[in-house]
Parts: C-alpha cells; structure tokens; sequence
C-alpha cells in the first residue's frame, strides 16, 4: 500500500516539475495572454511567485523554476524517506 502510494507520489512530483519547465519555455516562446500560457501559470504562478519575492532576478535570468524544481525534488525524498520508515 505504501509503495503504491509513493510512485504515485513520484508520478505527481515528475507531473508538477515537468510543467515547471513547460512554463519556463512558454514564458520564451508564447505571449503572456496565450490560453495555454495562462493555464500552465494557474497551476505553477502560485508556487514560483514566493520565491519570485524572495529571489531577486540576476540579470535578466529567473531562476525560480530551478529553484522550485529543487524545492519538489527536496520535498518528495524527504515524504519517501518517512514512508520507507513506516513500512
């Protein structure tokens, strides 16, 4: 039960970063009142604004989505690493 739990954790965590990226793209390539930009940043907007607050542009480069993609990666080993324990 609890190793189904935690590849679908994984599944989740592997969906989430790779929108991260998707939005990062997106933010190069399609103008910011495009419908599929706008869905993308519903979802990830909320997570990278934070750090965006935080985390002063250096240049012209944002690195908030690595910054976030790390965070998730940080977060999903911790919850695995207390899951493996309850097993």
């Amino acid at each position: 039960m609890i190793d189904t739990f935690i590849q679908l954790l994984n599944i989740a965590a592997q969906l989430f970063i790779l929108l991260i990226v998707i939005q990062a793209v997106m933010s190069f390539v399609l103008p910011p009142y495009h419908p599929a930009r706008e869905w993308v940043d519903r979802i990830v907007g909320p997570f990278l604004n934070p750090i965006r607050r935080v985390v002063p542009l250096v240049g012209m480069f944002d690195f908030s989505p690595l910054i976030l993609i790390i965070l998730v990666q940080l977060l999903f080993r911790v919850i695995t690493s207390f899951l493996f324990t309850l097993r």
